[in-house]
């Protein structure tokens, strides 16, 4: 694992606690410093505030889902701008296509190793 260059922020948007704790564990690790949202709504809030370096984003969430809090960070000016990684089990042509329809850099099918998480935040970066 090559560490980043400075402490760059990850924002999690998940709500599976056993996803946050793991890729939050394996992110911090590396070297990144992670934020965690438990909704999309919440999330798109944070995003807002801290302007992280990159967000992995679950598409199945309460409150706001993974796409509607991806068009919403793509409207805004401040949030336009960070890249957003997919995280999903939603995994048909057609659902590729409404990702890259939402503006996401990159988009990763669960269940997803933690290398290929920490290879799609390198990437995008």
């Amino acid at each position: 694992m090559t560490p980043p260059p400075a402490k760059l922020t990850v924002l999690i948007i998940e709500d599976n606690d056993d996803n946050c704790i793991i890729m939050s564990a394996w992110l911090e690790h590396a070297g990144y410093r992670v934020v965690l949202a438990r909704n999309g709504a919440r999330g798109v809030a944070l995003a807002r505030s801290i302007v992280p370096s990159v967000i992995l984003m679950d598409i199945a969430m309460p409150e706001m889902d993974g796409w509607t809090a991806a068009h919403a960070l793509r409207e805004d000016p401040a949030t336009k701008d960070i890249p957003i990684i997919a995280l999903t089990a939603m995994a048909l042509p057609h659902d590729l296509a409404r990702a890259r329809e939402a503006g996401v850099a990159a988009y990763l099918a669960k269940p997803v190793s933690l290398t290929r998480v920490l290879e799609s935040v390198q990437s995008v970066l």
